[in-house]
């Protein structure tokens, strides 16, 4: 019988459907989470120490997501057995960083059979034929994959720019806007492009005093912290 082929899932597309097994029981993703942002991430295995920091620190943060309106989703190719004990173990017996007795309480996909990792373009044969990769997709409240980022397996991720991440996309969104390199709320919005030699022209001669223009294709906003704030709330509560 011949293996089913997947194509990797790609920004913009929808996210792919799965059901699946859990440590907080069955989910169909991402139709459960209509309405919300998830973040669904996967990790190279259970009682490992890499992947018990990133457990450890998402777990630490699952509040901060939830505010934002997001959730979190993870999966490795173990077992779900393996998931519950190695949760509990994270719980009672390690502190890190000054985090201990942290209990996960989003949802850990047991995925042995690896078809949702298979799916999400998770395994890469040239890190291991056996493991999930590091993935990140962002997933927003229609189903649709916003953003995807991939992580060898030795190497750790990066939790606050994952959160930098979603409130720009969500700003992004909000606010018709792009988000310069390096961004956090309160800095500076890139405006869109002019979309013509008038609007060209009239940008570089008459931009009021909250528009800056580097040149004609280059022009900046202010967009106070408490102004993106105050919007992206009035959007969690819709």
């Amino acid at each position: 019988m011949e293996e089913q082929v997947y194509s990797m899932p790609r920004i913009g597309e929808k996210a792919p459907l799965f059901k699946a097994t859990t440590t907080q029981g069955e989910i169909n993703f991402p139709t459960d989470y209509q309405g919300s942002w998830v973040i669904l991430f996967s990790h190279p295995a259970d009682f490992t120490p890499v992947c018990t920091s990133e457990f450890m620190t998402f777990a630490n943060m699952e509040s901060k997501f939830a505010e934002a309106n997001c959730k979190l989703v993870g999966l490795s190719v173990d077992g779900l057995y393996s998931h519950i004990a190695w949760l509990r173990t994270i719980k009672e017996k390690i502190e890190y960083k000054g985090m201990k007795d942290v209990e996960v309480k989003f949802p850990l996909i047991e995925d042995i059979t690896m078809e949702v990792a298979k799916k999400y373009g998770m395994m890469m044969p040239g890190e291991s034929n056996t493991k999930a990769v590091r993935a990140v997709f962002f997933v927003d409240p229609t189903g649709t994959i916003r953003a995807i980022i991939y992580y060898p397996l030795s190497l750790g991720r990066n939790f606050d720019e994952l959160y930098r991440a979603l409130i720009a996309m969500q700003t992004a969104d909000v606010f018709s806007v792009a988000t310069p390199a390096d961004w956090y709320p309160g800095d500076e919005v890139i405006v869109p492009t002019a979309g013509s030699c008038g609007v060209a022209k009239e940008r570089m001669e008459s931009a009021d005093q909250n528009t800056k223009c580097y040149d004609w294709f280059f022009c900046t906003s202010k967009l106070d912290k408490d102004q993106v704030e105050k919007a992206l709330l009035k959007q969690y509560n819709q």
